[in-house]
């Protein structure tokens, strides 16, 4: 069904909002979804802080033209696209869609993505949603951060063990 000109503006209004909010984008091919299997993704998504978005390629060619981004053709992608927006976490679209994609094997597939003004290509995206979190990052920060705490408190506990043992040797040799 074609869609009215308000309509599309409305559209593209939608679509430059979310870009401008967006703290990466990927691109995805979903031609063999079913809808279970798409709701089940966009519900994934959302518990993300993400958001999966279908609209018209030449609409999203529109809507990207202000970002300028060298190279990005959305009308160049292969079946029906969807774009998925990043709001909070740079990554964690990346590693749902990786994670989802597993199990429907051939289903969906990256076709690219945008990164701090840069667009990715569909590996890129790919190694990107093979790293870890950022709040595994933060917890092995912590880790190391705590790592030499830990180990002096140990030295300073096996010191003051070893000398417990001594007066417990002494104690008994005296009685």
């Amino acid at each position: 069904m074609t869609k009215s000109k308000i309509q599309k503006q409305e559209i593209l209004r939608t679509l430059s909002e979310k870009i401008k909010k967006s703290k990466s984008i990927i691109f995805a091919s979903f031609n063999a979804l079913e809808v279970k299997e798409n709701e089940a993704l966009r519900a994934k998504l959302r518990e993300e802080n993400g958001e999966y978005y279908v609209a018209k390629k030449t609409l999203m060619d529109l809507a990207f033209k202000d970002k300028k981004i060298a190279g990005l053709k959305v009308k160049g992608f292969d079946g029906k696209v969807a774009a998925i927006f990043s709001y909070k976490d740079e990554v964690a679209p990346a590693k749902v869609i990786f994670n989802f994609k597993k199990d429907k094997e051939g289903k969906i597939v990256f076709l690219g993505g945008i990164l701090n003004e840069t667009l990715l290509s569909s590996t890129e995206v790919e190694n990107l949603a093979k790293l870890p979190s950022k709040l595994e990052l933060q917890a092995k920060l912590v880790g190391s951060l705590n790592a030499p705490i830990s180990g002096f408190v140990t030295v300073l506990a096996g010191n003051l063990r070893g000398l417990v043992t001594v007066l417990k040797a002494i104690e008994e040799k005296k009685v």
